[in-house]
Formats: structure tokens, sequence, C-alpha cells
């Protein structure tokens, strides 16, 4: 399973992160130069969530983004106690 939101399309993208030194030229200095380049990763903020989906209630990857929007749609929490006519029944 991919690391991707299945309502927005989100997945893991690459960048870099580059390291600087120096002192800028505005402020006195000879400038800012670059010392590395990083490879790196940016991830989206995935959650697995339980959705409804053409009317049943499935497990789905979802960003946070999807969440807030509103793209998701979450079931009922039902607070389900069983019946006690049996119990009061024998007293």
């Amino acid at each position: 399973m991919s690391r991707e939101c299945q309502f927005t399309g989100k997945r893991t993208t690459s960048g870099r992160q580059l390291a600087r030194r120096g002192k800028a030229k505005y402020l006195g200095g000879v400038g800012i130069k670059t010392t590395g380049n990083t490879l790196r990763k940016f991830k989206p903020n995935i959650q697995k969530v339980r959705a409804i989906i053409d009317g049943r209630i499935v497990r789905v990857r979802a960003s946070t983004k999807a969440i807030r929007m509103g793209l998701v749609v979450k079931p009922l929490v039902r607070d389900y106690q069983p019946p006690v006519e049996a119990a009061s029944a024998t007293a």
C-alpha cells in the first residue's frame, strides 16, 4: 500500500534541503554560500479512517486535509446496549 490519499491524491514528494553559511550582503557580509545539497522527502499526513463509500463502511487512507475539508463521510457512532428485558422478567 502506498502512502497516498484516496480522496486528494496527495503522496510522498521529494525535494532538497540546502545547507548554507555566510552572512547576507545587505547585512555587511560577502554573501551566503551553499555548502550542502541533501535529498529529502515530504510525507503527507495520512490516516486510516472508517468512511462510508457506496453505502458501506470501509477503512480508507485519507490525508488530514481531506478529513478537515469534509471529503470523508464518517459513519455514525452507535452506543449500543443489549436489551435488559430478560433480566427484569426473572426478578
